[in-house]
């Protein structure tokens, strides 16, 4: 999944930097249970402290706050999970000029080759969809992420709606190109946390 890239991306960053890293992923029930008290457990590590799935804890804000702010900067907090709207406006408001957001973007034409634009424009940018082995791999591929969006990372975001009527939503706005902030569908005021990307035309028509 597209969590195994961002995964990827961690560890590398932690080598990058040459100090010891320490992980915590909130999936991991151990891990969850480890942060019960976030101020004691995390106070005591020094170089990189990577805090996986924070969606989950959002409460880990505040005390990231604290210790931020400790002299000397003993250890940096490399924060990775799902940016919904009120994710966002937590970590803005808990940790104002401590944090920075970075958007990871999938594989463009600059990595992939303009060569291979067709394969990009059909298979996205994904690297589980786009380097899939066929074209039928890589559909199922992103069928089962959309399934996994639907019915499980949306609504642990806060979204309340059924799957199927998100769905739909979905396909109207690949029919109609409608971006985010448009108010012509009465349902896009309240799926603010879906990703939506406005996509310019191919080719003029």
């Amino acid at each position: 999944m597209a969590g195994t890239a961002i995964k990827v991306l961690a560890r590398m960053i932690a080598e990058r930097g040459g100090t010891a890293a320490t992980r915590f992923d909130l999936e991991d029930p151990r891990d969850d249970t480890r942060l019960a008290a976030p101020i004691l457990a995390l106070e005591p590590l020094r170089g990189l402290v990577v805090l996986d799935e924070i969606q989950r804890r959002p409460d880990l804000f505040a005390p990231l706050r604290v210790l931020a702010d400790r002299p000397g900067t003993p250890a940096r907090f490399l924060i990775l999970g799902s940016a919904s709207p009120e994710l966002i406006r937590t970590s803005s408001e808990s940790l104002a000029g401590r944090v920075a957001h970075h958007e990871l973007p999938g594989l463009g034409l600059a990595e992939v080759g303009e060569s291979h634009w067709q394969q990009s424009w059909l298979r996205g940018g994904y690297p589980p969809s786009f380097l899939a082995t066929n074209d039928q791999t890589s559909m199922r591929w992103r069928q089962e992420l959309i399934r996994t969006l639907l019915e499980r990372d949306l609504p642990a975001l806060g979204l309340r709606l059924p799957a199927e009527t998100l769905r739909r939503f979905w396909q109207m706005l690949a029919h109609y190109l409608v971006h985010a902030g448009d108010r012509r569908f009465p349902l896009a005021e309240r799926v603010e946390a879906l990703p939506l990307r406005a996509l310019a035309a191919l080719s003029e028509s």
